[in-house]
């Protein structure tokens, strides 16, 4: 099992440093920003697979030929009493990182789950008090505040699209209607899921300076997911001018920060994480610019290799800790 935890901890490597800086580097991801997504999942997945897989492996080495027996074997100790002097320093050390690092990531994405729910549900409450039914549709709410403001608040059949005051004065009708599409796609392809797997990553590893940037690709990559749904009824210039609206918190679109999560001013209101929006100020310069300057889609076989590596990055370290022992 040596072999298997080296080229595991390889792989974790690759996939923890140069292959997300890659990746984030990369252009093609905006010609299809539904295969991006995926490719950066399967990236995280077997990445995280892969650096508990190789501490495991290499943990049990000394009591197993594969990752079952080892496992079998480390039962007995752990319930029989067995003795565990084949088990080294080194072995028991990285059995016991293995075992952290597996609790910390599961405790890192429950913690997050119940900060970002008890913020929604929070902020829930003060939209009650704050927020009027819009006429625009059924789940859409509207704010009093001058600023242009859209974002959605992701909560199953309580989800709920806000909108402010000075949005809804400053687009035109077919703009609003590109907003409101926009949102709800957050909404109904649950963009929300996502962010919340990818914040706990970051939150879980912050010393890793590819979690920030895996957090950033997919903060933008949702944003083009629903931008492309708009873009089935509304023109692009439609959307880019609602973009630009929102992004500028003025009715004549401009050069200016993008409204941020920040407290909205003399409501109390603060975007919860996952709320959606309109996002950073990078992420709508790259919306603005992919839709300025559309390219065409990715190529099919381009496409296909690329959902051919996320199952192959899955595979392989399932395949490597589970086969084996099957086999065997």
């Amino acid at each position: 099992m040596f072999w298997t935890s080296y080229f595991l901890a390889v792989l974790a490597i690759v996939l923890a440093w140069p292959v997300p800086i890659l990746l984030s580097r990369a252009h093609w991801p905006a010609r299809d920003p539904f295969t991006a997504m995926l490719l950066w999942q399967a990236i995280g997945l077997a990445g995280g697979l892969s650096m508990i897989g190789a501490m495991l492996v290499y943990g049990l080495e000394p009591v197993g030929d594969n990752l079952i027996a080892g496992l079998r074997a480390l039962a007995g100790m752990v319930f029989q009493n067995a003795p565990t002097t084949a088990l080294g320093f080194w072995h028991l050390f990285a059995l016991s990182a293995a075992a952290l690092l597996t609790a910390h990531l599961v405790f890192t994405l429950l913690l997050t789950y119940y900060k970002i729910e008890r913020q929604r549900r929070r902020h829930r409450e003060l939209l009650a008090l704050l927020a009027s039914p819009s006429t625009d549709g059924t789940g859409t709410v509207v704010i009093n505040h001058d600023s242009p403001v859209a974002y959605c608040l992701p909560g199953g059949a309580r989800s709920v699209t806000v909108l402010s005051d000075g949005l809804m004065a400053a687009l035109e009708p077919a703009e609003l209607r590109a907003v409101l599409i926009h949102e709800n796609a957050h909404l109904n392809q649950r963009h929300h899921l996502l962010l919340w797997a990818f914040a706990a990553w970051r939150q879980a590893l912050p010393w890793l300076p590819t979690t920030r940037l895996a957090q950033e690709a997919v903060n933008s990559l949702i944003e083009m997911l629903a931008d492309d749904v708009a873009l089935k009824t509304e023109s692009k210039a439609t959307l880019i001018k609602a973009i630009a609206i929102v992004a500028s918190g003025s009715a004549v679109p401009q050069a200016a920060p993008a409204i941020g999560r920040g407290e909205l001013a003399g409501q109390g209101l603060q975007l919860p994480d996952g709320a959606g929006g309109s996002g950073s100020a990078s992420t709508t310069a790259s919306r603005v610019s992919r839709l300025l300057s559309p390219r065409a889609p990715l190529p099919a076989p381009l496409r296909a290799a690329v959902l051919a590596v996320c199952v192959l990055l899955l595979a392989m370290p399932t395949a490597l800790l589970i086969v084996p022992g099957l086999l065997g």
